[in-house]
């Protein structure tokens, strides 16, 4: 068989290469004794009397019940793949698009190409960062979730990678940087994973289930990285270089052309020309490049793999012993070393060396899976298989330099690739149909002659059908694009009929394998990540915001942090690269993103994304979310933040103002006003600290006294006066100086605009009224409460009783005296500050002096309804103080005050009310008569 190894030969002939080797003896009792100190024992007799060549040679039984078995993808582990050209088992480079420039065509292979879209391997953490790992225990709350505790750095970690890369030439490097914060709290989720303890099942679950999040996320993001830049590089060069791919068919075509007789030449050309096949062979890089980072574990497990002198091992020694004790073999093995003897016998192996072979063949496969060729042909010869791996080579695309290179030199360069590639490939189609073989061995020919029907049956996973049906897809187009063009002096193999077969669109790949007979499948194929992952190698876009739109729609299962924090900034990146998005889904996948965090309390990162929407949903949102922040150096920092991302301020703090003012429904106003200081609830003490928002920043004072006066009409509507007082003197004494200065130096004028000036007004008509109503409260304490008690006297009591009594008398008369004079200079402060109110100046109390072009209705009908309200209240209580005062001829003057034209305050009373104030007056008056006055209170001649 061509490429069998000669050294088959050699063995068979040379006693010492059959001897099994040193200390293999004691395997064979490890392998078949549970009892240690057993194995031990007899290990030490065999070796002291048994003869070196005697000794028969086992697979340790240890390392074949290793806890490694080929490794199973499943959703958690996202494949990489590479067609069925493979990425050489060199360090990784970083991710890029292939370059399909004229020298890599000329130069290169199909090799070259795909070896070029190559992605790194968990190179993020550093060797510090694993210390630190090492070194520290992540703490968490027995209640939580101990994964998504270790992985909340990431949401400020994506924000601050957004800052270090804002412009589009860097979104490449913006993408990169999502990938390793994902591949750096993996790290640490599996080193916390190690310390959750086994008794503790829910926490290991919870634990991976962050993991298997992430895992996905990072492989997204690799895949959105590879994608994306190989779409945009190709719509420049479309639009820059205007490439005529038919006239590059028709040279291609022509039999005289030298590119004619390279495979690889003709395959290059085909990825340059097509970007469906390009961006094909990228959806196997990424498939592959995500199982091999499971790579290294599986080396690890598959040790006693290498450094065997031959294959088959234990088989050869029998065959050896049978020939030495010249004695036929027993008939159920094989009785011939080559490679083709089981199959032509139909005879097995020895036990142990067909199990070594299923697991041998199981993990060559998981190489290819994994893109790595060099490592399978490198697994072959150190399991004593060389011929297997010349088997390997037969892909190799044929290409003869001499007829491409410039160089002067007259040395021969060596033909590449295999002249008879297509008698290969067909030897490997039929090889990977034959039933009787292992499938595993079936699907790694398979993999190399494009028969699906021979991969279909190892794949277990989404992303394994995925990997297989793509590779096909590939292979079958460039299959057809050389037997197209490739002129060649004898007429190449034909395919078999089936093979053009898998030659399906993206689209039906995706819908075949969602109908898959396999349940666990067509489950993870509706997984969200899944499905975010076909519509990005489909480039549906508008398909893509629709499905995660839909996501946020389910009720029973609520996204995940992780999740939403992906969609948005998925979002954010299709908007950076000019894709046209459906812009409402877009907002609500970034306002849900900002809610979350706004519920996790990443109070640093909300101004960012809030930045992102529209500016009316920008003004909503920071507001809903500062309306909840009560300490004020938080408050301060906010908005910095907001500031810091070009957010309108001004409005933000007038919504937060609004919406806390607004809590609870319209005030119902009272029938009367007494001055009543009813109590401040928590609500009250929330309302009117939502006024310090706006005293932050003096650019927002007229705003500001606005609010503050909208608060105080409120609160005065429901008497709670001590409350408005609150709110009064949370605005700085200088407000209203600072208000002109501003305005003076916007406009070089002290001519305030109607709506300011106005504000103003209010704001001073508010302190007024405020003033009045304190002076009454303290009228009112001092005449019913401050009055001195008059001491009772005693009749007939003795001289000293009496003399007692006269000094208490007189005690009581200074103590009234004093009494009296506080009461009218109360009284006369009390009549001054209510007349401030009902006298105020240029059109009365809570009347606009200057009209506005745009009036608020609601605030003009508050204002209205406080003057029908308070003013009559006002006057009863000053007709009271001067009552009780004994000012009667002034409480008689307030009719006048009432009926004068010039304040009209009559209008404010209804008829209850003016009735009731003619009443009182008349008192006064009469209490006029009392003292022989006059009924308006001038002397009787």
């Amino acid at each position: 068989m061509e490429g069998r190894s000669p050294s088959y030969e050699s063995y068979l002939q040379h006693g010492d290469a059959l001897n099994p080797r040193a200390g293999e003896t004691a395997k064979i009792f490890k392998r078949r004794s549970s009892n240690v100190i057993l194995q031990k024992s007899i290990q030490l007799l065999d070796e002291a009397v048994s003869p070196y060549v005697n000794r028969a040679s086992r697979t340790p039984r240890t390392f074949r019940n290793a806890p490694f078995s080929p490794i199973r993808h499943d959703s958690k582990s996202e494949p990489d793949a590479s067609l069925f050209y493979f990425t050489p088992a060199k360090k990784p480079a970083p991710v890029q698009s292939p370059d399909f420039d004229n020298s890599s065509v000329r130069g290169g292979s199909l090799l070259h190409v795909s070896s070029r879209v190559t992605f790194p391997v968990d190179e993020a953490t550093s060797e510090q960062d694993l210390t630190e790992l090492n070194t520290k225990t992540v703490a968490f709350i027995a209640e939580d979730d101990p994964g998504k505790k270790a992985s909340e750095g990431l949401y400020s970690a994506f924000k601050e990678s957004l800052k270090d890369h804002p412009t589009p030439q860097q979104i490449f490097e913006l993408l990169t940087d999502y990938e390793s914060h994902c591949s750096k709290n993996l790290l640490k989720i599996q080193h916390l994973s190690r310390g959750v303890t086994r008794n503790q099942p829910k926490y290991v679950l919870l634990t991976m289930n962050t993991h298997e999040v992430l895992q996905h996320e990072k492989n997204t993001w690799k895949l959105v990285n590879s994608l994306y830049k190989d779409r945009l590089d190709t719509e420049a060069r479309e639009d820059n270089l205007g490439l005529d791919d038919e006239d590059d068919d028709l040279q291609l075509s022509t039999k005289t052309s030298v590119w004619a007789l390279s495979e690889k030449n003709i395959a290059n050309h085909l990825f340059e020309k097509e970007s469906l096949v390009r961006q094909s062979q990228l959806v196997i890089d990424w498939l592959e490049t995500c199982t091999l980072e499971n790579i290294d574990t599986f080396t690890k497990n598959a040790k006693f793999f290498m450094d065997q002198p031959v294959a088959w091992e234990n088989t050869l020694h029998n065959l050896q012993k049978s020939k030495q004790d010249h004695r036929l073999g027993s008939g159920r093995f094989i009785t011939e070393m080559d490679p083709d003897a089981p199959h032509r016998q139909g005879k097995p192996l020895d036990d142990l060396d067909q199990e070594d072979e299923t697991f041998f063949i199981e993990h060559l496969f998981i190489c290819l899976r994994a893109g790595q060729l060099e490592k399978a042909q490198e697994l072959c010869h150190r399991f004593g298989q060389p011929w297997r791996a010349a088997t390997l080579e037969g892909w190799r695309l044929l290409h003869d330099p001499n007829y491409y290179g410039t160089s002067l030199k007259s040395d021969v360069a060596l033909v590449e690739g295999n002249p008879y590639r297509d008698v290969w490939k067909r030897v490997c189609w039929q090889m990977a149909s034959e039933g009787d073989m292992n499938r595993h061995e079936r699907a790694v020919y398979a993999t190399l002659s494009g028969n699906l029907h021979g991969l279909l049956p190892v794949c277990s996973t989404w992303m394994d059908y995925v990997w297989a049906y793509f590779k096909v897809m590939v292979d079958v187009r460039v299959e057809q694009e050389i037997r197209l063009h490739f002129r060649t002096p004898r007429n190449l193999d034909s395919l078999p009929e089936k093979f053009t077969e898998a030659l399906l669109e993206p689209q039906d790949i995706f819908n075949e394998i969602s109908a898959r007979i396999e349940e666990n499948i067509r489950i993870q194929s509706e997984i969200s990540y899944h499905v975010i992952q076909k519509c990005i190698i489909l480039g549906d876009i508008s398909g893509l915001i629709e499905v995660m739109y839909r996501l946020l729609q389910k009720d029973r299962e609520p996204v995940s942090g992780h999740l939403l924090r992906f969609m948005a900034h998925i979002v954010l990146f299709l908007k950076t690269i000019g894709k046209d998005c459906k812009e409402e889904l877009c907002e609500a996948i970034l306002k849900a993103y900002v809610e979350e965090l706004i519920r996790n309390k990443h109070t640093s990162l909300v101004a960012h994304y809030v930045a992102e929407l529209n500016p009316t949903d920008q003004v909503q949102l920071y507001a809903a979310f500062l309306e909840e922040i009560e300490a004020q150096e938080e408050r301060q920092q906010c908005l910095r933040w907001a500031e810091e991302e070009g957010l309108n301020i001004a409005l933000i703090t007038k919504s937060v103002v609004e919406r806390i003012r607004l809590r609870e429904s319209a005030s119902v106003y009272p029938v009367t006003s007494l001055a009543v200081d009813l109590t401040i609830t928590e609500e009250d003490k929330a309302k009117i600290d939502a006024i310090e928002w706006l005293v932050f920043d003096q650019a927002h004072r007229p705003e500001a006294i606005k609010q503050a006066n909208a608060m105080m009409r409120t609160f005065i509507a429901v008497k709670k006066h001590a409350a408005a007082r609150q709110v009064f003197e949370k605005l700085p004494s200088d407000t209203i100086d600072i208000i002109y200065r501003l305005w003076h130096m916007k406009t070089g004028s002290n001519d305030l605009p109607a709506d300011d000036s106005n504000a103003i007004r209010e704001y001073m008509c508010m302190k007024a009224y405020l003033d009045a109503v304190e002076s009454f409260n303290d009228w009112f304490s001092l005449y019913h409460q401050g009055q001195p008690l008059k001491p009772n006297g005693l009749e007939g009591g003795s001289f000293t009783d009496r003399v007692a009594f006269e000094h208490k008398m007189k005690q009581y008369q200074q103590e009234y005296d004093r009494w009296m004079h506080n009461l009218q200079v109360q009284t006369r402060t009390t009549r001054d500050r209510i007349y401030n109110v009902l006298l105020f100046t240029d059109g009365g109390w809570l009347v606009d002096a200057f009209e506005n072009l745009d009036p608020d209705q609601s605030r003009l009908d508050q204002m209205s309804r406080l003057r029908k309200l308070h003013l009559p209240a006002l006057c009863l209580n000053l007709h009271s103080v001067l009552h009780s005062s004994h000012f009667y001829a002034e409480a008689v003057q307030i009719a006048d005050v009432l009926a004068s034209e010039q304040y009209q305050l009559y209008k404010e009373f209804d008829k209850e009310s003016l009735k009731h104030i003619l009443i009182q007056i008349t008192k006064s008056s009469l209490a006029l008569l009392d003292e022989n006055k006059d009924p308006l209170g001038y002397e009787v001649v």
